[in-house]
């Protein structure tokens, strides 16, 4: 009993290593980043801010973790109830007890589809099936044999689901983790298997590595960064990433895609500036784009490296945002989304319900477009020079 306790310690302090190693920089990438630089970013309407008391974090991590334990910050409390020593230190142990082992887990689970492969029973393409499920398998028993968290999954599930690209906030190393662990009840069991697009520098981790290529996500390059800096990729690495994905929508997968293009290190003011490449690739393929918002997860791993570990909650919530949209250009996808998926990212609540549900059909961007060509009507014109 002693050997194996003192195996299972070693293998955590080597999964926290080798997660340390890895995850320093932000482990994925819009594929807006892979077709333009230019970006857009939408503050949370200030409305929704006033009805939902969001609260405002400085960038100092001594004022961020002052805050979380209950501080006003621009007259706002945050109510979330702070985790005593105890606690706080049995869910760190809990969570690196948790990457050791899926650390240990996956390379198990994800063998049998590689050996049937191998030996030629299943292609390729089985086997991505076969690897995802798998992965999420072993996440999902994993958080139930060791939880460390609460993970609630407030689902949209449809009988017949149609080929679409998704999008998510991202806002700590956690995060596909409980995506895995939460998919079977956050998009039902006729659902259709997701492709993840990475950033391929993940693949210094071997389990990481293992993972991904075992269930073919979609890697794309750039340069080491810190979460938060500009992103500086690699244009030869494009044609591969249209060409995988468009391989993925031809062979039954959906493509997920994080706007963002990195980790957001303060996921409680808001989004980081938002990529339209989602839009691009929906208009491309001709797939709606349907949005998830996850929250809760900077609690347990923040992506400020100065904070890190320093667990100050345990509520995860992953949302699924009904219907499938076709939307009208890149600026109403990037306001959509920045109103939409920000507002729940930064409080872990929806907007009021009619705001939320003018977001999601439209009206009340054709409502903001209308007041704005209305305005401009309106501009008095210039008298041309010259004139008395």
């Amino acid at each position: 009993m002693l050997r194996l306790l003192l195996v299972f310690v070693c293998c955590a302090a080597l999964a926290w290593r080798g997660c340390a190693f890895s995850f320093q920089t932000p482990p994925s990438v819009s594929a807006r980043s892979a077709l333009s630089d230019r970006r857009v970013n939408y503050p949370i309407s200030s409305k929704a801010t006033r009805e939902h008391s969001v609260v405002r974090f400085s960038s100092s991590p001594a004022d961020y973790l002052s805050n979380l334990s209950g501080n006003k910050v621009n007259g706002a409390v945050r109510t979330a109830k702070k985790l005593g020593k105890v606690k706080t230190a049995l869910t760190k142990a809990g969570m690196v007890a948790f990457i050791a082992g899926m650390c240990l887990a996956l390379p198990v689970t994800l063998l049998p589809p590689t050996l049937l492969q191998k030996i030629r029973i299943i292609d390729r393409q089985k086997r991505e099936h076969l690897s995802l499920r798998a992965g999420q398998f072993t996440a999902r028993w994993m958080l139930r044999l060791i939880p460390f968290a609460n993970l609630k999954a407030i689902s949209e599930q449809e009988e017949n689901p149609e080929p679409s690209i998704w999008v998510c906030n991202h806002v700590s190393m956690l995060d596909v983790f409980m995506l895995l662990a939460s998919d079977k009840k956050l998009r039902g069991k006729n659902k259709r298997p997701m492709k993840i697009i990475y950033w391929k520098k993940l693949e210094d981790n071997p389990i990481t590595k293992l993972l991904f290529r075992r269930c073919g996500f979609i890697p794309v390059d750039m340069a080491a960064n810190k979460s938060g800096e500009s992103n500086d990729y690699d244009r030869s690495s494009f044609k591969t990433l249209l060409k995988l994905t468009k391989q993925a929508f031809e062979e039954g997968f959906d493509v997920a895609i994080l706007p963002e293009g990195q980790l957001n290190p303060t996921p409680e003011k808001g989004l980081r500036p938002v990529f339209s490449g989602a839009y691009t690739f929906s208009k491309m393929s001709r797939r709606p784009l349907k949005m998830m918002a996850i929250y809760g997860t900077h609690h347990l791993w923040h992506a400020d490296e100065s904070i890190g570990m320093t667990v100050t909650g345990r509520d995860i919530l992953v949302r699924v945002y009904p219907g499938a949209r076709r939307f009208s250009g890149p600026a109403e996808f990037v306001e959509t989304f920045t109103h939409v998926v920000g507002h729940f990212g930064a409080t872990g609540e929806d907007l009021p319900s009619q705001e939320l549900n003018e977001w999601l059909d439209g009206s009340r961007w054709e409502r903001s477009m209308s007041a704005e060509d209305s305005s401009k009507k309106e501009e008095p014109q210039k008298a041309p020079s010259g004139a008395d």
